[in-house]
């Protein structure tokens, strides 16, 4: 079954459909990033892409370090 989460951005309300284990996870992650009740512009957007880009960075050196110390 899936959820509809949706977020105004720019003026505009974009919706989508995820499954409904992964909505609750979702929806507290972009209540992180965006004013859920609200709108945000373009810029909130550009801001929550580069940090969570940046956490993933982080999450993959740190799984190549596991990686590496397996090798030896």
């Amino acid at each position: 079954m899936s959820k509809k989460i949706g977020l105004h951005i720019g003026g505009r309300r974009f919706d989508v459909d995820v499954e409904d284990d992964f909505a609750k996870f979702l929806t507290n992650q972009m209540s992180k990033d965006f004013n859920i009740e609200g709108n945000n512009d373009l810029k909130a957007l550009l801001q929550a892409y580069v940090r969570k880009n940046y956490d993933l960075y982080i999450q993959e050196n740190k799984i190549e370090e596991i990686f590496q110390k397996f090798d030896k």
